[in-house]
């Protein structure tokens, strides 16, 4: 054992200078694990792992709409569902200017925050357009009696027969031109002596719309003839006949209709919105339903002038040539238009999904400084929708950076340190205890705020109270009460979709059901009370279904779940396993109501952005 140990002893001291240096190695690469001696990588590097949540122990996260909740690691909002922030540590701001947040290299990475660069390019948009297949109305012709008779043959048996131009269609028996040709067989006599009296004799013939040909045969053959043809003024279609075999007409009755189906029109409806974007000329690529393979092709010739008031619509045609009747009046039709916006082909375009909206203004969040991950709070007006992009018109310059993704969460970190954002664009710290109007466990620092929207909401209360009454009800009254309340369900459906153009169609459902509503099946005070809660119900829906906006159309949504709450309430509709639920933050934080079927919270007024924010306030059995 000891020689074993002498000799240790003496490999030492020969190698010294190597142990030295391996010694050495080995103390850098354990100081740089243990210290971190590199920085974090960017955020378009690596993807967040969890070493990384390693690096920022100490990091509180908090909800952006419950500030109250608070956690030392990512997650979900345990009220609303929301993805947890990083709040930024208060030693981070000596660099920071006037409206601006700075987010550390992982909070960048957990917020999925990307930037985009603003340029100057070419608004585009592909605009989807719905429609069907119409005749062309320049080749169509209505055929009527210019004398009255009888319907001694008929040629055409059935609507859809295919006829010829000059084909003879039917004949007609009329004493009256049995009578008109003896008048001419009469001036006959005088034409040298009296050529006027001849003239007017065959002109009288002609307005019965027989052509010189027709008269020629009479005179050249002195006999009168008691038959006239009725001849296709074109080639087409028969698509309706409007007499039969012995039928007598008088002049002006209508015999046939026919139609050449060899060129039609293509009709798509062009909601209000898109019409800016529509030029005559433009290339549109349509599909017909019955005909799924083949992509046609044409070009816009006409856009309709004037609205459609109640759809809110106007017409865009296109023409096509259909030798083959491929195409039948009325196939539906999808086309797809892709147009570039007049005015110009230099214009500032920002992407959608950067826009954070505060009622009538757009805010978006500029990266100023790359290295310190900071962003400012910045105000900008917009113009047209650009598809994915609107047009910006003033609040940027270009080769500016905004962020395009993670924009929502950069606006929290903000809020949470009291600088200006979407939800407090004032600025100023907000309070830590929650939300007016949610229940946070009885936290008695916002008795204050609770006390100002139960004032704000003592409408809610009187119609609770209107609805406590003792009325007697028809129950096909009720019956059709919850129909309207199904359809409603529907469109609440559809704002919790963010859908706005499904929104209009699910209001005009609406709509049609509550005009079925039976008011006379009500009686006395009851009848008034209707006459009241309808008024605000059909100005809702006239709201939600003349316009495209869905801002607009989500505030009229609003007061429609309230009139239609305080009916349900008054009349005593049962049966309907309805939730009332509200929202504090909806209609720019003066908190709007709803009614649902289902107990899970699904905000329409937000949609994904809070889509579970909110609480039930009463169930309705």
């Amino acid at each position: 054992m000891e020689t074993l140990i002498n000799k240790l002893k003496s490999w030492i001291t020969k190698h010294l200078w190597w142990s030295l240096v391996i010694i050495f190695i080995i103390g850098i690469v354990a100081g740089n694990l243990i210290f971190g001696g590199e920085s974090y990588p960017s955020i378009n590097e690596t993807e967040l792992t969890a070493e990384d949540h390693d690096h920022v122990q100490g990091t509180i996260w908090t909800c952006a709409m419950h500030p109250q909740i608070r956690k030392d690691e990512p997650g979900n909002c345990p009220i609303c569902g929301m993805e947890l922030v990083p709040v930024e540590s208060e030693d981070d701001s000596d660099e920071e200017g006037e409206y601006t947040i700075k987010l550390s290299n992982a909070a960048m990475k957990i917020a999925e925050v990307s930037t985009t660069v603003i340029e100057r390019k070419a608004p585009y948009k592909e605009v989807y357009l719905p429609g069907k297949v119409m005749p062309d109305e320049r080749r169509i012709s209505e055929l009527t009696a210019r004398f009255p008779g009888r319907i001694e043959k008929l040629y055409v048996n059935f609507t859809g027969q295919k006829v010829r131009k000059g084909q003879v269609l039917a004949k007609i028996y009329s004493p009256e031109i049995v009578t008109a040709q003896r008048e001419l067989f009469e001036a006959m006599k005088f034409q040298e002596s009296n050529p006027n009296y001849y003239r007017a004799a065959r002109n009288k013939l002609k307005l019965w719309d027989l052509t010189e040909e027709q008269i020629d045969e009479i005179t050249n053959s002195g006999e009168v003839r008691f038959y006239f043809d009725v001849l296709s003024p074109l080639t087409g279609t028969v698509t309706m006949r409007m007499v039969s075999l012995g039928d007598y007409v008088k002049e002006g009755t209508s015999l046939f209709k026919i139609i050449d189906l060899s060129h039609v029109w293509v009709m798509f409806d062009a909601y209000e919105s898109d019409i800016p974007w529509i030029k005559l000329g433009d290339k549109i690529k349509f599909k017909i339903k019955s005909v799924p393979d083949v992509v046609f092709e044409s070009t816009v010739t006409f856009i309709d002038p004037v609205l459609n008031p109640k759809t809110r619509v106007a017409g865009v045609r296109t023409e096509l040539n259909n030798h083959k009747d491929l195409l039948k009046p009325q196939m539906l039709a999808s086309g797809l238009l892709k147009t570039m916006l007049p005015g110009g082909k230099d214009q500032l375009i920002i992407p959608k999904s950067a826009v954070l909206w505060t009622g009538k203004k757009a805010v978006v969040y500029v990266r100023t400084n790359s290295h310190q991950n900071m962003f400012r709070f910045t105000e900008i007006t917009l113009g047209a929708d650009a598809g994915d992009y609107y047009v910006v018109l003033e609040g940027l310059k270009e080769g500016e950076l905004v962020a395009s993704n993670g924009v929502f969460k950069i606006d929290a970190a903000a809020q949470l340190k009291g600088e200006r954002s979407m939800m407090n664009p004032e600025g100023g710290k907000q309070s830590l205890g929650g939300h007016a109007g949610m229940d946070m466990g009885g936290d008695t620092s916002m008795d204050t705020e609770l006390k100002g929207e139960k004032e704000d909401h003592s409408e809610h209360d009187n119609m609770e109270n209107e609805g406590a009454m003792n009325v007697e009800t028809d129950p096909e009254f009720k019956k059709q009460l919850t129909e309207v309340f199904n359809k409603y369900i529907v469109l609440k459906d559809a704002f919790v979709s963010s859908d706005a153009v499904v929104a209009t169609k699910a209001g005009q459902e609406v709509t049609k059901v509550v005009e079925e509503v039976n008011m006379s099946l009500l009686k006395g005070d009851a009848h008034m009370n209707w006459m009241d809660y309808l008024n605000s119900i059909n100005t809702s829906l006239e709201a939600i279904t003349t316009t495209d906006d869905l801002a607009k159309q989500r505030l009229a949504f609003a007061d429609l779940g309230d009139a239609l709450y305080a009916s349900i309430k008054y009349f005593q509709v049962d049966g309907l396993g309805a939730y009332y639920q509200f929202c504090p933050m909806a209609l720019d934080g003066q908190g709007a109501f709803w009614l649902s079927t289902s107990e899970e919270i699904r905000n329409p007024f937000y949609g994904d952005a809070m889509l579970t924010c909110g609480e039930t306030k009463e169930i309705i059995n």
